[in-house]
């Protein structure tokens, strides 16, 4: 990570820190009233192929001892009655500006992967993990709602872990790879546009189903 972007994270996550901190304690205190503990959850995920780190989110789902992969339908009796909203509108990824000022993470890069993914295909993400993981990124914006769609699908975990793994890890890496080539301060910048307008959109559509 250059230091140019590794300053322009910290600015930004102080500012929206400074500026979302009501919301987060919101969230926070109404996760605990209305699902009880915890609040937070952190995931193991990989910020090299050899370093891993916690990923904070908010609580979105039951705990589940045996929880492993990737989240399908096989998950889905287990989101919580406050998880769903948060997981539309992304508030759940609120706490993850802390691993932003820790320097795990950037605002955009490749999703930071799971332990298990990074193991099985070690030489494909020695590529994509060259860049600092990151909140949103190109394949966020590309790719995450057909993602949605084929693990929403997955009845089993083994299901969803075969379909993640041979219909989502490759397509995500190459578009993984192609921000790699070609990244710089402004398609990080477009990158960040168009993931908020991509909220705003759901946010009015989800306003309107509600009607």
């Amino acid at each position: 990570m250059s230091p140019g972007k590794r300053f322009f994270d910290i600015v930004l996550a102080l500012l929206l820190l400074g500026a979302t901190l009501p919301v987060i304690v919101g969230i926070g205190l109404a996760i605990l009233v209305i699902d009880g503990r915890p609040a937070l959850y952190v995931s193991e995920r990989m910020r090299s192929p050899d370093r891993p780190f916690g990923l904070v989110k908010f609580r979105t789902m039951r705990p589940d001892p045996g929880d492993r992969g990737v989240t399908g339908a096989d998950k889905a009796d287990r989101i919580t009655r406050t998880g769903g909203w948060l997981r539309r509108t992304r508030l759940d990824e609120l706490p993850q500006l802390w691993n932003i000022l820790t320097g795990d993470i950037s605002f955009v890069g490749p999703r930071p992967p799971l332990r298990a993914y990074v193991e099985r295909f070690p030489d494909l993400y020695a590529e994509v993990l060259k860049c600092r993981p990151g909140v949103t990124g190109l394949a966020t914006l590309v790719f995450r709602d057909h993602e949605a769609r084929l693990l929403g699908a997955c009845t089993t975990v083994e299901e969803t872990d075969a379909v993640y793994a041979r219909r989502c890890v490759p397509r995500k890496a190459r578009i993984d790879l192609i921000y790699r080539d070609n990244r710089s301060l402004g398609l990080d910048l477009w990158i960040i546009g168009r993931t908020l307008g991509q909220l705003i959109r759901q946010r009015r559509a989800s306003a309107t189903t509600r009607r």
